[in-house]
């Protein structure tokens, strides 16, 4: 392909993405990719797939090429994002709820030794429930207890909720939990609302790595907050970033303290990409 060609395949793909660069096409076995996170002790950015998947890990290179698969001895109830935290273990969410029936919420944690393997992998077992939840499903008001976004922080997990209560869906709210193996109880920390609408509900999240800056995926936009104290994250300066492009987006992680890696589902003929976003 030519220079020319070249440019013009970049100008239209920009035209539709908004600000997102593609940078990969992804392999069809990640058409229902759910989390993208970069670890402190590897170059891969690993991937996962929601619910009715294979309970794998994919590790990918820059341009999207699967260099690593490896088997996590769980079952894929509903893994939805990724986190890492600074020794390079990762952290799988399996606490997709869209019905908010499920007693069964768990974070999975993989060592960063266990990254390095091609075998099965062994996980240790974070097992949570929310502190305000009392009925399993709640009423049509109260389906606060979705979630598909977390990270990892101070020796703690922090999750994002994913609302589903009509006129409210883009209203978040923020646990915390230990990041150690074990029951606990998510305690509940502040909230945050984008706006009424589905395409404004928090799909994946993530902190850079100076603890600076915290990212926040809708399908439409990505909302950076900074300036915040302590765990107060949703208590900073928000910022909303449109896209301009819609897609089903589903994961998000900080490449670098200025550049953001997002990656939608494939879903009717478009999507399924690994994009980047540059903050500056």
């Amino acid at each position: 392909m030519n220079k020319f060609l070249i440019s013009l395949f970049f100008l239209i793909t920009n035209c539709h993405t908004g600000e997102l660069q593609v940078i990969a096409d992804l392999p069809q076995v990640l058409n229902e990719v759910s989390g993208t996170e970069t670890t402190e002790q590897s170059d891969l950015i690993w991937t996962l797939n929601d619910g009715g998947n294979k309970p794998r890990l994919y590790g990918l290179d820059s341009q999207g090429n699967i260099i690593k698969e490896l088997k996590i001895k769980a079952k894929n109830h509903d893994w939805e994002d990724l986190a890492s935290d600074k020794q390079g273990n990762l952290y799988i969410g399996d606490f997709g709820n869209n019905t908010n029936k499920r007693k069964n919420l768990a974070i999975l944690k993989v060592s960063v030794d266990s990254l390095k393997n091609t075998k099965h992998t062994n996980i240790e077992r974070i097992v949570f429930q929310y502190s305000n939840q009392n009925k399993f499903p709640p009423k049509k008001k109260k389906l606060h207890f979705d979630c598909e976004a977390f990270f990892h922080y101070n020796d703690s997990l922090y999750l994002f909720t994913k609302n589903r209560v009509k006129g409210g869906f883009g209203k978040t709210f923020l646990y915390k939990i230990p990041a150690g193996k074990g029951h606990h109880i998510a305690q509940l920390v502040s909230s945050f609302t984008t706006c009424p609408e589905s395409n404004c509900w928090i799909t994946s999240a993530d902190i850079s790595d100076d603890g600076k800056k915290v990212a926040l995926l809708t399908p439409k936009s990505i909302w950076i907050f900074t300036d915040f104290k302590n765990n107060g994250f949703l208590n900073g300066v928000a910022t909303e970033i449109p896209l301009n492009y819609a897609s089903q987006k589903e994961g998000i992680c900080f490449k670098n303290a200025n550049t953001l890696y997002v990656t939608d589902e494939k879903a009717h003929g478009s999507g399924g990409n690994l994009y980047e976003y540059n903050l500056n």
